[in-house]
């Protein structure tokens, strides 16, 4: 909980983070949307889900006009203030600025990352690097 407290007094975090499931629904039926509150209510999507909400996961939980996928991806983004997707990026490049390496980070759950506050993040993290899980690093690696 002092984690959360830290957050929400730090402007660069987005206060959505935080936001409990019913805040969640009132936020997309605020975007003109009432008639999903009950997708939002009914998949418990909080300030946490919010952050895996992409265009690809809406379907799945009921949201499937493509029109309204498009405006709901969308303002997601500038809800937690992510830069767009760019479908034309090196998968060698770091995927996001801090603060979307972050939300990544924080949208797990655990003790591990419940404590963790943006300003420790960047402490721990000076250049934070995208490291993929690898799945075959015993081939790719050297045998010590």
């Amino acid at each position: 909980m002092k984690s959360a407290i830290e957050d929400l007094k730090d402007d660069r975090v987005p206060q959505c983070l935080y936001w409990n499931v019913q805040q969640v629904a009132d936020w997309i039926e605020d975007l003109g949307f009432p008639f999903y509150r009950a997708c939002i209510t009914e998949n418990l999507i909080n300030g946490q889900k919010l952050i895996h909400l992409s265009a690809a996961h809406l379907p799945n939980i009921g949201i499937t006009d493509f029109e309204h996928i498009k405006i709901v991806a969308k303002s997601v983004r500038d809800l937690l203030k992510l830069e767009e997707p760019n479908w034309n990026r090196s998968i060698s490049l770091p995927p996001r600025t801090d603060i979307g390496m972050y939300l990544e980070k924080k949208a797990g759950t655990g003790k591990e990352w419940d404590g963790v506050t943006f300003a420790k993040y960047l402490l721990d993290n000076k250049e934070p690097k995208w490291c993929p899980p690898l799945s075959n690093h015993c081939l790719i690696l050297p045998h010590c």
